[in-house]
């Protein structure tokens, strides 16, 4: 009986600890696991897939962040402006996909996904609809800017000086976020009917969609889960000055492909920055204990051409390149001098802050980031970050100007921001349990191996012992 005990157990141990090795060498399991997973993630209809990319993602809250110009009469002879951050103005955003469209067989999705916002009072520093901050007079700068050195200098001074207007001006949180009618802008409206005479850095942005958005299903490929291919019925920019700056790479940022990789890019198409932008691997973190990789724009996205020379499709007009940290978007939004950068010049050339009394940046406040769950692709915390500058100079033509410095003048900054709720989360857990289980059984089978073999070595060892314990008792009467 001990015989065949021995030889049992002997013989599963060897078996199982040959089949776990086997296993692991072959990765059949994880194979399995993983092609589950590819087939999985497609946008096809009436998968839950399908019904979480297009409901609403988690709570995302966009937050506002004012800088309120303290010195205005110093700024206008000459002096650094000092601007105090006042912030975060909270807001609770909804983005729903809507007017959905399977296309091409299965392989394309259309969709809409427009933005609306609720304030949040309680994670807000104030009232907007009462808080008052003095900012750059953007409308007034226009003007300027389009009149100078024309023979429409003096007719624009003239509306400038009937209506008051100055080169610094003073309106509510509300009113610079959603809009305001502008004394200027609605007496140029008369003329010209095209001239909205409202202006608000988000204006019909609360409630509106920013363009339909074609993307490919996963269908063909995992890789291009939800990749973008269209955006407005072009397949790409017109913006830039470089085929490459006007591509239109990557997902929205709100989805992404599984089975991700530490050596990925990671690419990201925003109508935001009016640009597409690629992420590098930074650091492992945990998220509701969700493992994650945080991926974050390397400096070198930002870098000026002489260090990154692909940023030279960025300098417009033609030639017309600024120092890192800095885009020039005025042609995509609709004229206005406005400059975007991370939030207080992070990342940016130090001219730019030294240029401003009251700039701080740090990694921890001012950095865009993903946390992307490797295996499922699922986003489960991000943060997307961006400054709003509007560049101002000395304008001879122009007495509001007085005696000015050239700066980029930050307005504003907004951290857009989501962290996985804790029902989806726990919904993930499972997922990547389930599917740790099954990778992990190798292992289990090796465990099983082992403890055969103990079992093995205790059986073999028993029978001498008690023959050396026999012996003992033989010798001992002598």
């Amino acid at each position: 009986m001990r015989k065949l005990c021995l030889g049992t157990a002997g013989v599963l141990a060897m078996t199982l600890l040959i089949a776990s090795v086997a296993l692991l060498a072959a990765r059949v399991l994880q194979k399995v696991v993983e092609l589950q997973v590819k087939q999985q993630m497609v946008l096809k209809n009436g998968t839950e897939v399908f019904e979480m990319w297009e409901e609403s993602p988690p709570p995302v809250y966009m937050q506002f962040y004012f800088f309120n110009l303290t010195n205005p009469l110093e700024v206008l002879q000459g002096e650094k402006p000092l601007v105090q951050e006042i912030g975060p103005y909270t807001y609770r955003e909804t983005r729903p996909r809507v007017a959905v469209h399977i296309l091409d067989n299965d392989t394309e999705v259309s969709s809409l996904n427009p933005k609306t916002y609720f304030l949040d009072r309680e994670m807000s520093v104030g009232d907007p609809e009462v808080d008052l901050i003095r900012t750059v007079n953007v409308p007034a700068v226009v003007a300027m800017n389009l009149a100078t050195s024309t023979p429409l200098h003096l007719p624009a001074e003239i509306l400038l000086l009937l209506y008051e207007e100055e080169l610094f001006t003073i309106h509510t949180v509300h009113e610079l976020l959603w809009g305001y009618t502008d004394k200027l802008l609605s007496a140029l409206h008369k003329f010209r009917p095209t001239i909205d005479a409202d202006f608000g850095f988000f204006k019909k942005m609360n409630g509106s969609d920013d363009g339909e958005y074609i993307m490919l299903s996963g269908k063909k490929n995992y890789l291009d889960f939800t990749r973008i291919i269209k955006w407005r019925g072009k397949d790409t920019l017109n913006w830039w000055t470089s085929p490459d700056s006007n591509m239109i790479n990557g997902t929205d940022g709100s989805t992404f492909h599984p089975l991700i990789g530490t050596d990925e890019k990671i690419y990201v198409f925003s109508s935001d920055l009016c640009r597409s932008l690629y992420l590098t691997f930074d650091e492992y973190v945990t998220v509701e204990g969700i493992s994650a990789y945080r991926f974050v724009p390397p400096v070198r996205l930002f870098a000026n051409v002489s260090t990154n020379p692909d940023n030279a499709g960025f300098c417009v007009p033609a030639g017309n390149c600024l120092g890192a940290g800095l885009l020039n978007v005025t042609a995509c939004k609709q004229g206005a001098p406005i400059f975007l950068s991370p939030p207080h010049f992070y990342l940016s050339d130090e001219k730019y802050a030294n240029a401003i009394d009251g700039m701080h940046p740090n990694k921890e406040n001012h950095e865009i980031f993903l946390d992307i769950n490797p295996f499922s692709g699922v986003l489960v915390r991000a943060a997307k970050r961006m400054q709003v500058n509007v560049h101002i100079q000395k304008l001879p033509d122009f007495l509001q100007t007085g005696n000015i410095r050239t700066l980029f003048f930050p307005v504003l900054y907004i951290n857009e921001s989501v962290v996985l709720d804790r029902a989806s989360a726990v919904k993930l857990k499972a997922v990547l349990f389930e599917s740790s289980v099954v990778t992990n059984i190798p292992f289990i089978i090796m465990v099983l191996g082992v403890i055969f073999g103990v079992v093995f070595v205790v059986l073999a060892c028993k029978p001498s012992q008690a023959r050396e314990e026999g012996r003992e008792v033989l010798v001992e009467p002598e």
